[in-house]
């Protein structure tokens, strides 16, 4: 589990294909001299708000292999190296919630569609899929490349977030232009409670 609270703006060092054909699986090298600072193999580190697991560390660098489905549901197959990447470790059960419950499980891939910059923070729109939309609401928590924010507004088809100076500074989404892509998981609590509420219609 994380928190969606960026720990360092990390760098793809590395990108190894494998598997029998394109795009079957890769095997990325991160550097993040934060996160692997305490980080050994088997432990989950949140690249963009993907969960992945580290099979290697060497120095201030981290291996980890990133299957298909990954790479179909998530922007992490466009990246290349020399690309920033947002890092986050697994939180610790005595850490503070800054953010919220974030699993690393990336719902779907959406894209920049506008910025407006104010005196001192930038308003984002995001594109917002239509299966997923119902999910996210005004004021509530959602995920957009692993970054926990506040949903300022949202539409059918589009959502939009205050981004402040920290944000827009330490993470990727200070650079991110028109178009871009990102990755979004929505609040795991909403998808529960439509579950419950489903299944208790149906039995009544």
């Amino acid at each position: 589990m994380f928190t969606g609270i960026v720990e360092e703006l990390g760098e793809v060092t590395g990108i190894e294909q494998a598997g029998d054909f394109a795009g079957d699986a890769a095997r990325l090298t991160v550097r993040g001299p934060v996160v692997t600072a305490d980080a050994d193999r088997g432990d989950s580190v949140a690249v963009n708000g993907v969960c992945l697991t580290v099979t290697a560390v060497s120095g201030d660098s981290f291996d980890a292999d990133v299957m298909k489905e990954t790479l179909d549901r998530s922007g992490l197959g466009a990246l290349t190296v020399g690309s920033p990447v947002n890092l986050e470790r697994a939180a610790k059960v005595s850490d503070r919630l800054g953010g919220h419950i974030v699993q690393g499980h990336v719902d779907a891939k959406a894209e920049v569609v506008e910025r407006v910059s104010g005196s001192r923070w930038e308003t984002v729109r995001f594109s917002l899929p239509a299966d997923l939309a119902r999910y996210v609401v005004e004021k509530g928590s959602i995920t957009v490349d692993g970054v926990s924010l506040t949903v300022a507004s949202v539409s059918a088809d589009s959502f939009t977030v205050g981004l402040v100076p920290t944000t827009l500074d330490l993470t990727t989404l200070g650079a991110k232009g028109i178009g871009a892509p990102v990755n979004l998981e929505a609040d795991v609590i909403a998808k529960y409670v439509e579950r419950l509420v489903t299944h208790a219609q149906a039995g009544a």
